[in-house]
Parts: structure tokens; C-alpha cells; sequence
């Protein structure tokens, strides 16, 4: 039966608190993105309920309703002529969501988007590090070699360099130019500075600079990142307000001149000393709370939660500087301890459920977050039932308190769960706290939830790595099948199931089931016979109408609407007759990659409930 676009648009107006209680209105591929001015004006239970609805959640001070694609236009339409309301753009609505948002979280939120594009950098070198040093202990003349050492330099050169990293990453975030974001990260490392590693070590009095009447010590910087982020953030107001007030002929000029100097004069004197004491102190306090099996356990504890406000990336700067300072990360076994327990209630979920959906999403949502990746299994099962959430919790908080008082660590930070134990350093008792953390949480899960619970929300997520391009060529292979036929791999790459998408609402399977590609190309080929029903208005995203009515939703990368079109060129219109093989879409990875966002190419039939035989997988 059609769905009726009016009804459904009359429902959620009404059980959001009327168009009084509704900010912005925006919608992108499958959802519709709400600002809403009172969220305890909002029905939510009701709202999951209203036919046309496949899932809700909260995200970034939005409330995201999904609807489908071919289908959230319709709605939205309806919704602008009940409300009265113009449309707006998807940036309209982020810009209106940050503003409502706590102002802590306005702090915070920086930090996470300066990092999370430098973690590829990270991990990669964390996992070097490990590597090389468990072959440098396991072969003792490999040690000595010359691939050791080379191996050794290759691997420590994104810590050795980070302030310089975090510092062009900072200046995209800020806004400012990335290369004087990038000056100003090295001069804080330059060779000329005596290196802040050997100042305990240097003999003498440490040489400073008598600049007006500030005495500057001529140390660097090496191992701090939150005077670098202040430092570029400061460059960035400066060359704004440059930019605005220099005679355009003098600008190229005039602009970098002072932006540097000014910039530079500032953080050495104000800046450097006084926030690199300030985090030495913060360092010294995580020290002291993950060594102290109180304040492990109640970090424990609180950790999913953070994940769940978005604000896990805010450990980074911790993490960096324990490395930074001592090599060893020891906030990791904590995340780590805090991800497994919430595997072990997704497992316990996905095995005790007989409802066939439940148990699709949970198994391969809690392989996710034994992986590390535990936003689906925290969004789509756990925090959806609420009781294994709290079970995970628990789980969470003893694992953390054994991880304190044996005291182990990791060589890097952004890996948790199984692929920890290529960084950490004690892998037996590492073992020991996985089992602990899981264990816990899968067997209260079992005591503890009913399948008739049922329970919050669904949230946005997170990151995943790219592959290099090869030459385009339509795959032969067919990945989704049912009773009305067969459909195509669309990119070439590698197929991973849909449970894997780096992205809670493709992995819940609210929009249907298929798979995800992690593409080794550029172009989108039609992977079915059919009708172009839809192109996003940001060009992400198509949607094709084939055989047997069936709805395939293509949508290139991950939250990529955010990107605005830029990167990608439909080849089809809405309304166009494709044939199987024919490009209908190019992108470029590049630049997806570059706006900070996981490439995944999302297959999935948005209407497979419609079938009692769909089949998904890389040959089906």
C-alpha cells in the first residue's frame, strides 16, 4: 500500500510540538533533519511508530527522522506546505543546531573535528610502533639492523611531527590558511628550539629570549597539542580580520607577513608556556584518575556515554600526550574495556533474540565493536533496549579498574578491542580484560533483558579508511538478489554487509538490507535495469526503480551530504531509463577523503521487507 505523504507529514508536525516548536526543516537523501527549539515537546515513541518512519535519532543538535529515499522529498514537501515553513538548506539546519547547542559542546566539539582526519596518520604509525617493537624483542638481531632503525623512523615520524599535523588540520577546522597553519605548528618544533624531550636532561641553563618584557624560553614544543590548537586558532582570527581590512593590492602581501609574526610572538610569549602548563597538569590528572582503580572504573562507566554525545574524540589529546611523553598509552585499555563490554551485550542481544531482524543487526553489530567500531552496536541494539547499554556500563567499569591496577598500555591511540593487540604492550593481561569487560556484559544482558524491552535512540558515527583508485570498470558480480531479480556490485572495490557501514543507520538495516563497497574507482555503474526515482539535490545519492518494483538507494560516502554536491557528477536526471553497466555517477575520493568522511559506496534495497527471499553478499 502507498504510503500517504500528507498523513505522515500531519503526524510528525503534530507530535513535534507544531510548527512553533521547529526552528529549521531540511532534508537530505533519506532523512528529515529538524531543529527543534523544546525536545520535551516531542513525542518519540509516537514518532517511531508513524507509518513512513523506519527509525529516529538525535544527532548534532538535530532530530533526524528517517523516511527513505524517493520518499523523505514527498514527506518534506508536505511538511513545508502543513508548517508554512520555507525550505532550507542542509546548512541552513547545521548552522541552526550549533547554535542551540550547550556551549560546552560547542568547546569540545573543535577537538574532534581537528582529530579525527589526522587518525589514519595515528594508527598507522601506533601500529608500526607496535609491530616493530614486538619483532625488535622477539628477534634480537633484527634490533640492531638497519630495517630496524628505518622501520622505527618510518613509524614514529607522525609523532615526532604531530604538533605540525595537528596544526594544519586545525587551520582547515578554524578556518584559516593550511599552510601558515602549518608554519606556525612547525616553528613550535623547529630544530633551532632546544627539544622539550631533553630539556629535564640539558646541562646548563636553559637560553632565552629577552623579547619587550617577556623572557622566552628557547624550548620547543614537542608532545603538546592543545597550545598548538590554541596557537592556530588565534593565526586563524588574526588573518580573517587581515583579510577584511588590508587593501586588496597589499593583501598577498601584507596578510601572511603579519598573520605569522603577530602569531608567532603570541604563542611563544602567552601562549606556549602558559596552555603547556595547563595540559601538563591535565596529563598529570588522567594520569592519576586511570591509575587509580576508582576513577578507572568510573571512566569506565561513563565512556559509551560520551560516545553517545560525540565527545570521545576529546581523549585524543590525552591519549597523544601520554604517548607524547612517555610512549604508552594507558587510557586505552579503558576505551578498550568500555567497547568489548558493549560487544558482550550486543552478542548476548543478537543470541538470545528470536526476532529475526534483532538478531541480523546484533550478531554483526557486536563483530563491529569487537573491532572497535561500536557505534552500530551502541545505536542500533544496545541503547535502542537500554538495559544491555547499562549491562555494557558495568562491564565497562570493572574491565577499566583491572586495566588500572595492572597497569598496561598501548604504543598508539584510535585502536581498541581486537586490533589493540597489535599496539598494546602486555597482551595476556590484555586478553584477560577483554574476557572480563565481555563477559560481564554478556552475561548480565542475559539476566537482565527481555526481548519485549524496547528502548531509545539510533546516532550518527564514524570513520573508516580509504584505497587507493584503479582503473573503472563495472564489476560482474551481483551482490543483493531476491524474487524480482538480481543486482549489481555498482563500484569496484571490496563488499562488506551492510552490518559493517561505517554509519548507525545504514547498519541497522532501517533502510533495508544490501552491502557496502569500499571503492577502488570513481564511477557508479547502474546495477539493475530501471528508473532514475531520485538524485539528491547534493548529487551523493541515487535512486533507482527496477523489476518487480523493486527500490535500490545508491548513496556514495558517509554523511557526504555535508559536502554539498562538491566532488561528485551525476550522469542521469530523475525520471531517465538506465540498462545495467551504464555510469550514471562519478566522484571523486579525493576529495571525500579530504572533507574528513568515510567513502563507502551504501547498496541497499529499501524495500526488502517486501521479500521473504533477499540475499546480500560479494556473489549471491
Amino acid at each position: 500500500m502507498a504510503l500517504d505523504y500528507r498523513k505522515c507529514a500531519q503526524e510528525i508536525v503534530d507530535h513535534i510540538g507544531g510548527r512553533d516548536n521547529v526552528a529549521q526543516a531540511a532534508h537530505c537523501a533519506t532523512r528529515l533533519r529538524l531543529v527543534i527549539k523544546d525536545n520535551s515537546k516531542v513525542d518519540k515513541e509516537y514518532l517511531d511508530n508513524v507509518d513512513g518512519v523506519k527509525g529516529m535519532f538525535e544527532s548534532n543538535g538535530q532530530l533526524q527522522l528517517i523516511i527513505g529515499t524517493g520518499t523523505v522529498n514527498k514527506v518534506y514537501d508536505e511538511f513545508l506546505d502543513i508548517t508554512g515553513m520555507t525550505a532550507a538548506t542542509k546548512d541552513d539546519v547545521k548552522a541552526a543546531a550549533a547554535e542551540r547547542q550547550p556551549l560546552w559542546k560547542k568547546l569540545l566539539k573543535p577537538i574532534g573535528d581537528v582529530f579525527v582526519p589526522i587518525l589514519p596518520a595515528i594508527v598507522a604509525s601506533g601500529l608500526m610502533m607496535g609491530l616493530v617493537e614486538a619483532l625488535g624483542k622477539a628477534l634480537p638481531g633484527f634490533a640492531s639492523s638497519d630495517w630496524y632503525g628505518f622501520l622505527d623512523m618510518v613509524a614514529n615520524a607522525a609523532f615526532v611531527f604531530l604538533p605540525g599535523i595537528v596544526a594544519i588540520s586545525a587551520a582547515r577546522v578554524f578556518g584559516g590558511n593550511i599552510f601558515l597553519g602549518a608554519v606556525i605548528g612547525l616553528l613550535m618544533i623547529h630544530p633551532g628550539l632546544i627539544n622539550a624531550w631533553n630539556v629535564a636532561s640539558y646541562e646548563g641553563a636553559i637560553p632565552t629570549w629577552n623579547i619587550f618584557i617577556f623572557p622566552v624560553k628557547q624550548t620547543g614544543y614537542q608532545g603538546h597539542v592543545i597550545p598548538v590548537m590554541i596557537a592556530v586558532f588565534l593565526m586563524c582570527q588574526i588573518e580573517k580580520w587581515l583579510h577584511k581590512h588590508v587593501p586588496e593590492m597589499l593583501d598577498l602581501f601584507v596578510t601572511p607577513l603579519t598573520t605569522v609574526l603577530l602569531t608567532s610572538y603570541i604563542t611563544f610569549t602567552i601562549i606556549g608556556p602558559v596552555f603547556a602548563q595547563l595540559e601538563t597538569w591535565v596529563l598529570a590528572g588522567a594520569k592519576i584518575l586511570v591509575r587509580n582503580p576508582i576513577g578507572a572504573c568510573a571512566m569506565g562507566a561513563i565512556y559509551p556515554w560520551t560516545v553517545v554525545m560525540g565527545l570521545h574524540h576529546m581523549y585524543n589529546v590525552i591519549e597523544a600526550g601520554m604517548l607524547a611523553e612517555t610512549g604508552l598509552n594507558t587510557w586505552m585499555p579503558i576505551a578498550s574495556a568500555a567497547n568489548f563490554a558493549q560487544f558482550g551485550a550486543c552478542l548476548a542481544v543478537g543470541l538470545k533474540a528470536h526476532n529475526n531482524k534483532t538478531k541480523a543487526i546484533a550478531v554483526p553489530s557486536s563483530m563491529s565493536a569487537a573491532l572497535g567500531i561500536t557505534e552500530p552496536a551502541i545505536f542500533g541494539v544496545n541503547m535502542r533496549f537500554f538495559k544491555p547499554f547499562i549491562a555494557g556500563m558495568i562491564g565497562g567499569a570493572v574491565g577499566s579498574i583491572f586495566g588500572a591496577i595492572t597497569g598496561i598500555g598501548a604504543s598508539a591511540y584510535g585502536v581498541t578491542g581486537i586490533p589493540g593487540y597489535l599496539t598494546i604492550n602486555r597482551p595476556i593481561i590484555y586478553t584477560i580484560l577483554l574476557a572480563i569487560s565481555g563477559g560481564i556484559a554478556f552475561v548480565l544482558t542475559n539476566v537482565l533483558w527481555k526481548e519485549e524491552d524496547t528502548g531509545a535512540k539510533k546516532a550518527a558515527a564514524p570513520a573508516a579508511a580509504p584505497a587507493p583508485a584503479v582503473q573503472a570498470k563495472m564489476p560482474e558480480n551481483d551482490v543483493i538478489s531476491c524474487s524480482a531479480g538480481k543486482i549489481a556490485q555498482p563500484v569496484e572495490g571490496k563488499v562488506i554487509s551492510y552490518e559493517q557501514i561505517p554509519d548507525p543507520t545504514f547498519a541497522s538495516g532501517a533502510l533495508g538490507v544490501g552491502v557496502g563497497v569500499e571503492p577502488e574507482a570513481e564511477t557508479v555503474f547502474a546495477p539493475m535495469d530501471g528508473t532514475i526515482s531520485s538524485v539528491a539535490e547534493s548529487k551523493h545519492a541515487i535512486g533507482i526503480s527496477g523489476a518487480g518494483d523493486m527500490e535500490l538507494l545508491i548513496h556514495v560516502g558517509v554523511d557526504t551530504v555535508e559536502m554539498n554536491g562538491d566532488g561528485f557528477e551525476p550522469m542521469v536526471a530523475e525520471g531517465d531509463t538506465v540498462r545495467r553497466g551504464q555510469p550514471i555517477l562519478k566522484f571523486s575520493r579525493e576529495k571525500i577523503k579530504a572533507a574528513g568522511h568515510p567513502e563507502t559506496v551504501v547498496v541497499l534495497l529499501t524495500n526488502s521487507d517486501d521479500y521473504e527471499d533477499t540475499k546480500f553478499g560479494e556473489n549471491v
